[in-house]
């Protein structure tokens, strides 16, 4: 008898192996988060165990000539994943509407959580010390799982209810939006890189 597997839920995987692009993130957001009191004080605030520009700066793409070059690497991964997606735009492309600049401390971790507001959302990571906490994505039905058992390790990936996916620097991920994910805390003694963005 057939089994069909449905409802999948895509995440796309890319890479842009680009060592001086991945250099020059790596240097700008350092540089950002040396220069950026806002953000600086809205990471202590809000419990942030590190540094991020997404509540302080909207405008990376015109200030750093880094990140609008990654804003131009990354249009191509996009296309490729609204196409594996079947994603019907009535004709329009996505548009990169925020971009910012993570950079978590040893021991650093960002809990589960969507991003609202937009379609695809994704990560570049730009330097990803050993141990550094990989990405956990959440199977969007495990809500509704009430008395379903858990699964053998041997399981598919598409049948866990959770998915960790080990980046390494210069890898893209993307996403729908609304598919929940975390980094869970890292054991790295180095710090962890990662510009993440949204498009509309």
């Amino acid at each position: 008898m057939p089994v069909h597997h449905l409802f999948p839920t895509p995440v796309y995987q890319g890479d842009i192996a680009d060592a001086a692009l991945i250099a020059d993130l790596a240097h700008s957001a350092r540089s950002l988060a040396a220069e950026d009191a806002a953000g600086r004080r809205w990471c202590r605030e809000n419990g942030y165990p590190g540094y991020t520009s997404y509540a302080s700066l909207n405008d990376l793409q015109i200030r750093d000539p880094a990140f609008a070059q990654l804003a131009r690497r990354l249009a191509p991964h996009v296309r490729a994943f609204v196409e594996a997606a079947h994603m019907d735009l009535g004709g329009r492309r996505p548009r990169l509407d925020s971009l910012w600049v993570n950079i978590l401390k040893p021991g650093g971790g960002h809990t589960g959580h969507i991003h609202p507001h937009s379609v695809i959302s994704g990560t570049i990571y730009v330097e990803v010390p050993p141990g550094a906490g990989a990405l956990k994505i959440e199977d969007p039905r495990l809500q509704m799982m009430m008395a379903a058992p858990g699964r053998r390790p041997d399981a598919p990936e598409e049948t866990r209810p959770f998915v960790y996916l080990q980046p390494a620097p210069g890898t893209v991920l993307l996403w729908e939006s609304w598919l929940r994910h975390e980094v869970p805390q890292g054991r790295a003694k180095a710090e962890r890189i990662s510009v993440s963005f949204n498009y509309a």
